[in-house]
């Protein structure tokens, strides 16, 4: 994995969210979209060489309403970049870790993603990374 990608934090209203970071990074989200699949409206800033993902439910069945509910706003995942995700699949399926989704899915920010099952991860939802070219 080649770095930290972005940090994921789960909120209950994306509108309110996305001003209270605007004030704290000093910057505007470049990116606001949808993905239907997953029930989810996303928000993306960028400082440097840091991003952070606002994740509003659009769907109360999806993960992200789930997690509020059970957990409330804070920290959803953190995601690595990589290269290859099909080839870190295997490779950390070899390690022993639980993949939640072994086929890649697009995700936010022209993105494929994978997930690992936070019981393997020490309680931390990792997210995997590829940019889609």
């Amino acid at each position: 994995m080649d770095k930290i990608e972005h940090i994921g934090i789960a909120v209950k209203n994306l509108e309110k969210s996305n001003q209270l970071f605007a004030s704290l990074l000093g910057t505007a989200p470049y990116k606001i979209e949808e993905v239907a699949l997953e029930g989810v409206k996303t928000s993306f800033f960028k400082t440097d060489s840091k991003k952070i993902e606002l994740l509003e439910a659009t769907n109360p069945e999806s993960a992200i309403a789930k997690f509020i509910t059970k957990k409330g706003e804070g920290i959803h995942h953190i995601a690595f970049a990589v290269d290859d995700i099909y080839s870190e699949i295997k490779r950390l399926q070899k390690e022993g870790f639980t993949v939640l989704n072994e086929v890649p899915k697009k995700g936010a920010d022209n993105k494929l993603v994978v997930f690992l099952h936070p019981k393997s991860t020490n309680g931390v939802l990792i997210e995997l990374c590829q940019e889609i070219n």
